[in-house]
């Protein structure tokens, strides 16, 4: 099966060419299955035609017996030239794993904004469901191929905040970056040893001095975790080059966003005690925040102008705000004020701030205390002889 003949045939969509093998033009009524009974797919699921898949000319091959990354079977891959003098490229993950995430094939990366599985859920906030062993794995496959049929992905963007979709608008690339489909680097061109010269398939070029976007692979990029691109990109959203300070002189706390289940008081308290003595460290599981209470707002500060835009625990990346001041936000009523000093780290509740407990059914709305009694503790008419 390897060996066979295969074809270019367009989508009647137009979104990219689709790879049909021969054989199955005459029997496309009934779909093909391979060796271990899955379905042999008949076209890749591509982020555009314009980035992958531009070359009709070229023949594509066909290999049965890969074995996916992150996935322990093996799947049909895709290989194909994007254009003249570019490298041939071809689809990395299987077809059943890029639906899951919704990503592309080859990049990996969303198909509706074409960014990093990292930024798109970070700025969605969804939920990494997908097991890391191989047995969770594989029953999660087998558990979700039903839905699969129903739908083209896992990922519901429907149900997403319009302010989300939004800021991934605006961090999305809008035109297609052709550069990804340049060849690699010669490394016999680095050693200074290729004598192919102008012949030569590879790069004559001298690799980047970028360490940090080096180090990628294809598993972090697939899973979302600890992607130094999704890292550089969530560090530079529309955001200014510095914090603005609050007017309030009084403010010492920090208000993080983004703490994942595996971030723990130690984890924060490691990052930010460097900068100076922390009060206390307060941790809210179920809306992924936290709070920093320093004891000086010159330690505060210093939190601030360094960790801004720069601050990632255990592969996730952290945002830092300041926190709110004691009097709270103006406009909110006196019962309000203490809770939301509360939650900005200021300090303890006033008890004077918080609301009333209203009185059982039945009951009268006035509250009487033995003291307002007149008829008792000295206020009493009863006169005494001399």
């Amino acid at each position: 099966m390897s060996g066979a003949k295969m074809q270019w045939e367009k989508s009647q969509a137009g979104d990219f060419p689709i790879l049909v093998r021969l054989n199955d033009v005459a029997n496309s009524g009934r779909p093909r299955v391979d060796e271990a009974g899955r379905t042999r797919p008949q076209s890749p699921f591509l982020l555009t035609h314009q980035e992958h898949s531009n070359s009709p000319e070229s023949i594509p091959t066909l290999n049965l017996s890969s074995t996916v990354r992150n996935m322990p079977w093996p799947f049909t891959v895709f290989r194909w030239c994007p254009g003249a003098g570019m490298r041939y490229k071809k689809t990395e993950i299987c077809q059943t794993c890029a639906k899951i995430k919704n990503v592309c094939q080859t990049c990996v990366l969303d198909l509706e904004y074409g960014l990093p599985v990292q930024v798109r859920d970070s700025v969605l906030e969804v939920q990494d469901a997908v097991p890391k062993s191989d047995v969770n794995r594989e029953f999660f496959i087998n558990k979700v191929e039903g839905t699969l049929g129903k739908a083209d992905t896992l990922v519901n963007y429907s149900k997403a905040d319009s302010v989300a979709k939004i800021a991934l608008k605006q961090m999305a690339r809008t035109e297609p970056f052709y550069q990804r489909n340049r060849a690699h680097i010669c490394s016999f061109y680095v050693k200074g040893e290729c004598k192919r010269g102008d012949e030569c398939p590879y790069r004559h070029e001298l690799p980047s001095t970028d360490t940090e976007l080096a180090k990628q692979n294809i598993k972090d990029r697939y899973y979302g975790h600890n992607d130094p691109v999704a890292k550089r990109m969530l560090n530079r959203t529309d955001k200014s080059s510095s914090l603005q300070k609050p007017t309030d002189t009084s403010v010492t706390s920090l208000f993080i966003t983004g703490i994942e289940s595996d971030i723990t008081q130690d984890d924060l308290r490691e990052h930010f005690h460097p900068f100076g003595d922390i009060k206390s460290i307060v941790v809210v599981a179920k809306t992924k925040i936290a709070f920093i209470n320093f004891a000086y707002r010159a330690s505060a500060e210093a939190a601030a102008s360094k960790l801004y835009n720069n601050l990632s625990i255990k592969g996730h990346v952290l945002r830092v705000q300041w926190g709110k001041s004691r009097q709270g936000v103006a406009g909110t009523s006196s019962s309000s004020s203490g809770a939301v000093a509360m939650a900005s780290g200021g300090g303890e509740i006033d008890p004077d701030a918080l609301p009333m407990i209203p009185p059982p059914p039945g009951a009268d709305g006035g509250m009487v205390y033995a003291c307002t009694d007149p008829s008792i503790l000295g206020s009493s008419l009863k006169t005494y002889r001399a």
